[in-house]
């Protein structure tokens, strides 16, 4: 499975090349409870977590997990590689989650260690999130290189795999969902003067938010977020807040995105890479819905791309401009 939100070249220094990786908006919270600004990292995996969840994941042994400190330890140009490959928080958990119970809670920041230490060891030791025909029965512990761990062997297996079949209770991933945030327009003052504003973005139990824009009422972000897609999707709930220091963030109006239209225009076309560039969809717009205008699907250089513009529903004002793109698992 390709990573294309990553635009990781290979510049000189590792240590770079892993603060990028952490700077992307998956990775600024835990893989596994969602807590901020993790510091850790397991190595083989390929995911930050933070220091409550790293306990855990020592605890697993390295032949399942090797964990690292992004600033304190030293890392192997295998290591910081392998972290590129997979991708990050929410490539990794399109794998490793792809198929919780519904109904099942995931850790939060607040979670008992022993919440903590049973989904972890569930997700990586049991493996009983992944698809059955992912699962590996045995695993050696003495490894020549970070081809041979458990999450290469998963990865390999996986874009091996075309199976898409939907089991009862379980929930399986489609594709992945690249939203660039672009810009917001004339939102609403929440302070004296101007606001701080943020974008936080919802599907299912996934949420992912962008950075915060000190004093500005028409903010510039241009940040990718990414979201994986399950088989019985609903739409994208949007919503922007002002950031309180001292007391609870204040919401600056909400909006959805119904992903319907682009993911069956781009499931009809397959292979979007076969068609020059061209429109295959289109999301109209309606009373019932948050667009300021029709928003068309379209193939742009081998990508199925989608512009959205948004106005920002109860609240006095504000508009949202979003690049969707996506991401077939198979790609």
């Amino acid at each position: 499975m390709s990573k294309p939100q990553l635009g990781l070249g290979r510049p000189s220094s590792g240590k770079r090349r892993l603060k990028d990786l952490l700077l992307q908006s998956d990775n600024r919270v835990c893989a596994d409870c969602g807590a901020p600004d993790p510091k850790w990292a397991s190595a083989n995996i390929g995911v930050f977590i933070c220091l409550k969840c790293c306990g855990v994941h020592r605890s697993l042994g390295t032949h399942i997990s090797k964990v690292l400190s992004v600033t304190l330890d030293e890392w192997s140009d295998d290591e910081i590689d392998s972290m590129i490959e997979v991708g990050g928080n929410a490539s990794a958990n399109s794998i490793y989650e792809a198929f919780i119970p519904e109904g099942y809670s995931k850790p939060s920041p607040d979670s008992s260690h022993e919440e903590r230490a049973k989904f972890i060891r569930s997700k990586y030791e049991q493996q009983e999130f992944l698809k059955p025909s992912l699962r590996i029965s045995s695993i050696t512990s003495k490894k020549s290189s970070l081809e041979s761990s458990l999450s290469r062997k998963i990865i390999d297996s996986f874009r091996s795999s075309s199976s898409s079949q939907h089991t009862e209770g379980m929930v399986e991933f489609i594709g992945l969902l690249k939203v660039k945030v672009l810009r917001g327009t004339n939102l609403a003052i929440r302070d004296m003067l101007s606001s701080d504003p943020y974008v936080v973005l919802t599907l299912g139990q996934q949420k992912v938010q962008t950075s915060i824009i000190k004093s500005n009422l028409n903010p510039v972000w241009d940040e990718e977020l990414m979201l994986s897609v399950p088989q019985d999707f609903g739409s994208v709930k949007l919503q922007v807040y002002d950031h309180d220091t001292f007391s609870a963030d204040d919401i600056m109006g909400e909006a959805e995105v119904d992903i319907q239209p682009m993911i069956t225009s781009a499931m009809a076309f397959g292979d979007a890479g076969m068609f020059g560039n061209m429109q295959i969809g289109k999301w109209l717009k309606s009373h019932d819905n948050a667009l300021k205008e029709d928003s068309t699907v379209n193939i742009i250089d081998g990508k199925v791309k989608q512009l959205v513009s948004l106005k920002l529903q109860n609240v006095e004002s504000g508009e949202i401009c979003l690049e969707l793109e996506w991401i077939p698992l198979d790609q």
